[in-house]
């Protein structure tokens, strides 16, 4: 879905099986992905998110994804970071030295495999209003990822403006992402109600910038939803993610899909 349509706007999907792999900052995650169900074939292969997360260190945790899988064909690869032709252009929750490398050339150099690199939360979000929540919802709609740090990814009828970083908005004075990311409840051990209170400040920020018709809460965190859900008072309609932790992994296939298809 990501950046390809054909002359109908219409999305462009291939019938391969692609591998997805989804960089977190806290874990890097892989699975091979159906794109055209967007459902994954193989189980879910994890390894924690290498510290620090230079390009040296990451590259090698990738091509272990990779390795595990025995894959040979094309790769999608969500990263945390904003990402304009295959180089990485932010580093907010990773190594400073990967501002400005070729990721997805890196990559394809050790491994063999031509890669297709895209934000993160852009591909989860793309993974969502294909098959996932935002699926048949039109307007604007905004997919906030909650985990290490905030992720966001916005769209309009269903088309995606891409790397958007509206986890770094201030709010009381620091980078959103700093008082209302997932990794914050944890480690100030804040309450649900707490936490709950903290994200609905942040995304009544992000209610007043943008007039959204639906906000889809993602990250890992999106299956806890119920917990927190009392605690938001909004004018929009807030939703879970349907594909929680498997969004990045599929939407990351989708975008490798999309590509190789144009």
């Amino acid at each position: 879905m990501i950046n390809s349509s054909n002359s109908n706007g219409s999305l462009l999907l291939s019938t391969k099986e692609i591998l997805g792999i989804d960089v977190g900052g806290s874990g890097i995650k892989g699975a091979v992905v159906d794109t055209q169900k967007g459902k994954l074939i193989t189980e879910r292969y994890r390894i924690p998110t290498p510290k620090p997360a230079t390009p040296a260190t990451m590259i090698k945790t990738i091509e272990a994804v990779i390795n595990h899988f025995d894959w040979k064909a094309a790769v999608g690869c969500g990263f945390p970071a904003a990402v304009k032709n295959e180089i990485v252009k932010t580093a907010s929750n990773i190594d400073n030295s990967w501002i400005g490398v070729n990721a997805s050339e890196q990559i394809e150099k050790e491994t063999g495999c031509p890669t297709h690199l895209v934000n993160d939360v852009d591909a989860a979000g793309c993974a969502e209003v294909t098959f996932g929540a935002g699926k048949n919802r039109y307007g604007t709609i905004v997919m906030a990822a909650f985990g290490t740090g905030i992720g966001t990814a916005l769209f309009h009828n269903q088309h995606l403006v891409p790397n958007t970083e509206l986890g770094h908005i201030p709010l009381h004075n620091m980078p959103a992402e700093d008082y209302a990311a997932n990794s914050i409840r944890k480690k100030q051990d804040l309450s649900w109600e707490e936490w709950g209170g903290r994200v609905n400040e942040y995304l009544q920020v992000i209610e007043l910038l943008l007039w959204p018709d639906s906000i889809i809460i993602g990250g890992g965190v999106s299956k806890k939803f119920s917990k927190f859900k009392p605690y938001l008072n909004l004018d929009t309609d807030v939703i879970p993610a349907k594909n929680r932790n498997h969004a990045g992994i599929i939407g990351a296939a989708l975008a490798a899909s999309s590509k190789h298809s144009s």
